[in-house]
């Protein structure tokens, strides 16, 4: 189950309450331990201190029922009792929970849970499940079935616990460095976290178009991948397999239900190719795609490129995430981190699946050109290369097509969207440089021997008016007295080598 932020309106919960003792219940119920115990007793410790029911626990079908009010009370919960209904509701802190005495079913927070035991009156006095109510409120509770004995932890002493195990960052960092590695593949750079003997977890886009890739661990060690042996796509996760083992330790994997907004968190990976550089910020928000299954923690831990697939770490030095995007062009520091959440859901596919062989993705792009119409191969082009990711976003390309002769060869043009190019041509230089090497590379092995290549990605906008200053080859007058600027911004050329022109 996932965390989700509920508003609790807790004026629906004092409709037609009125407050009134429950009956026949004492208002001390909560005394001091006492030195015997009789036979057949079950004892109860909350945190460490006994707490004396009266009356004393009992069981029916393997469920411990307690007077209501005293548990409510040593929990910390405060509640409230409809004598017409014969309901109580109890709140403590955001948790109202409400139980009708013989009903089978509880609410927490609005939402309708099945008891397998439902609170009762014996001998005047309420009578709830210990369990229910005990987890209810976030308590944590454990069976000792040699001496009858219950021992409750509560929320409070869970936190206090935590707090206590907190480490400082050096040592998070001493902790987890070595079990992050920097990712090098024939398409790019990221970084990855050691799970395994052989196993290293990165995001999926670092490995999605790589026929071959390295790790390179802190001391300087490289390690040839044999491939991915899992992936999930959506989350952006890819678990590869080295050729020989790391000997290094893997992380521990925390607990996403444990992270909250708010909380520190320290981020180790490669950006840039700076091998291991530590970031520390706070998980900015958390959000949940509940159609994909997918959790993402938003932090203001600074990454970069190079950083995807890079560890997350808590306050207790365990992995949390993977390091996997940013919006650039800010100064708010907003990156995110796929959740510890989605990592369990991909190491279970793993360790489930049959067969476990490293292999790298399979082309999206067929063996050759070769037989292909000029439709077929602007499709490939609007789906495979439709678009030049820049620091603002995507720079769509549209209106694909493709022409051959024998003197310029294999020509492919597409249209770039204007507004983007009007307000971000200057920044968006360099991506474009990439994109155009990336499409010839990617290219180069499907064209026939010999063929020439070139691919030319124009700036084109109609205007009501003449446009001043515009050179008149890119200039042209159309028949109902507009005008068309067009102009290549791209233009990329291969044969025996490679050529780019980028217009900013």
């Amino acid at each position: 189950m996932k965390k989700l932020a509920q508003t609790l309106l807790l004026s629906l919960f004092a409709v037609s309450m009125a407050v009134v003792p429950l009956p026949g219940i004492p208002d001390n119920q909560v005394v001091a331990a006492t030195s015997a115990k009789a036979t057949n007793e079950i004892e109860v410790y909350i945190d460490g201190s006994q707490v004396s029911f009266q009356p004393g626990p009992r069981q029916e079908k393997g469920v411990t029922l307690v007077p209501m009010r005293s548990l409510f009370q040593a929990l910390g919960a405060d509640i409230s009792w409809n004598e017409q209904t014969q309901t109580v509701v109890a709140k403590k802190n955001s948790t109202v929970i409400t139980i009708k005495i013989g009903s089978i079913n509880a609410v927490v927070n609005g939402e309708t849970t099945k008891l397998d035991i439902p609170a009762k009156v014996i001998g005047g006095t309420t009578m709830v499940p210990l369990r229910f109510v005990s987890e209810a409120l976030g308590a944590q509770i454990k069976w000792d079935n040699a001496s009858r004995t219950i021992h409750i932890t509560s929320l409070e002493a869970q936190q206090a616990s935590q707090e206590a195990s907190k480490a400082e960052g050096w040592q998070i960092v001493a902790f987890n460095d070595d079990k992050v590695l920097m990712i090098e593949t024939d398409r790019s750079q990221g970084s990855g976290v050691v799970i395994g003997p052989k196993l290293v977890l990165t995001n999926y886009h670092v490995m999605s178009s790589a026929k071959s890739a390295t790790v390179y661990t802190m001391d300087g060690k490289k390690l040839k991948v044999e491939g991915i042996v899992a992936y999930d796509e959506e989350a952006d996760l890819a678990l590869i397999q080295t050729s020989t083992e790391l000997n290094i330790d893997p992380v521990l994997l925390g607990d996403d239900e444990m992270a909250y907004k708010g909380d520190k968190v320290y981020a180790i990976g490669s950006p840039q190719g700076v091998q291991n550089s530590v970031t520390e910020g706070l998980i900015s928000n958390i959000y949940y795609d509940s159609d994909k299954d997918i959790e993402t923690f938003q932090i203001s831990t600074p990454i970069d490129h190079g950083s995807s697939g890079g560890g997350l770490f808590d306050e207790y030095g365990e992995l949390i995430g993977l390091t996997t995007s940013k919006y650039e062009g800010t100064s708010a520091d907003i990156g995110f981190a796929i959740s510890v959440y989605n990592i369990y859901g991909l190491l279970a596919k793993y360790d489930n699946a049959p067969n476990k062989t490293p292999v790298f993705m399979p082309s999206r792009l067929p063996a050759s050109l070769s037989g292909m119409s000029d439709e077929e191969i602007a499709k490939l082009m609007a789906k495979e290369f439709g678009g030049i990711q820049a620091e603002e976003g995507t720079a769509e390309l549209t209106d694909w097509k493709v022409t051959r002769n024998s003197t310029d060869g294999l020509v492919i043009t597409a249209n770039i969207q204007t507004s983007f190019y009007m307000y971000y041509a200057e920044s968006m230089a360099k991506y474009s440089r990439i994109w155009a090497a990336n499409a010839l590379g990617d290219l180069k092995p499907l064209l026939p021997e010999g063929e020439k290549l070139e691919i030319i990605i124009y700036y084109d906008q109609t205007f009501g008016y003449k446009p001043s200053g515009i050179d008149s080859s890119e200039l042209t007058s159309l028949s109902d007295g507009k005008w068309q600027v067009r102009y290549p911004v791209i233009r990329a050329q291969l044969k025996d080598k490679g050529y780019i022109y980028i217009r900013s």
